[in-house]
């Protein structure tokens, strides 16, 4: 597991990095990924306006801050995404903006289809699903503990609605993003936070 983790490592961004990466396939008319296709281009451009909102707006609760503020132990946030992946555009935000917080959390971001043996370690119910925080020991890059793909209440939301609808179709994926819309972030600072108190 450590040699895919440093091999994934390796090829990994910041932030900032990642959002010019996406920027500048979007300006090719691509999303990232193998698969390329219009919706998945789509889905990415409108993440692109949903991210560049969220890193404006996103306001973090004074107990992250805090928690945040008083970290003793040094990790690396290790987050695997991708452009079109609109749960990743809710949830990256609010994780760089914590990230930035602490001098203790070194948050890298790669992308899903170039590391796949990475992604095939942290699969959920036996899907690639994303995005997916990875919480390593920045020395020995032990893994501490995973985040994602969703808050449990965006899961439950989800859930429910295949239940109800056999299946997860456009106007599920809009009444979720409405879902974070309405959530601000905090079930995603609450869910990290509950799982950084536990390793310090």
């Amino acid at each position: 597991m450590k040699s895919i983790i440093e091999k994934s490592l390796s090829q990994s961004y910041s932030y900032t990095d990642y959002r010019n990466n996406i920027k500048v396939l979007l300006n090719e008319g691509k999303s990232t990924g193998i698969e390329q296709s219009e919706a998945l281009t789509h889905y990415s451009e409108l993440n692109e306006t949903r991210m560049n909102r969220l890193d404006k707006t996103i306001t973090i609760a004074i107990e992250t801050l805090q928690l945040m503020k008083r970290l003793q132990k040094e990790y690396i946030w290790l987050v695997i995404s991708e452009g079109w992946c609109g749960d990743a555009a809710q949830i990256l935000p609010v994780i760089y903006k914590m990230a930035q917080l602490s001098d203790k959390v070194d948050l890298r971001i790669v992308f899903r289809d170039e590391n796949e043996e990475l992604m095939n370690l942290f699969l959920t119910n036996g899907t690639k699903s994303i995005p997916k925080l990875i919480i390593l020991d920045k020395n020995s890059l032990e893994v501490l503990g995973d985040f994602g793909p969703r808050p449990i209440g965006a899961n439950q939301f989800i859930s429910d609605y295949r239940k109800q609808h056999g299946m997860i179709d456009e106007k599920a994926k809009a009444d979720l993003q409405l879902w974070y819309l309405h959530d601000k972030g905090v079930s995603t600072q609450n869910e990290v936070t509950s799982l950084l108190n536990s390793l310090e």
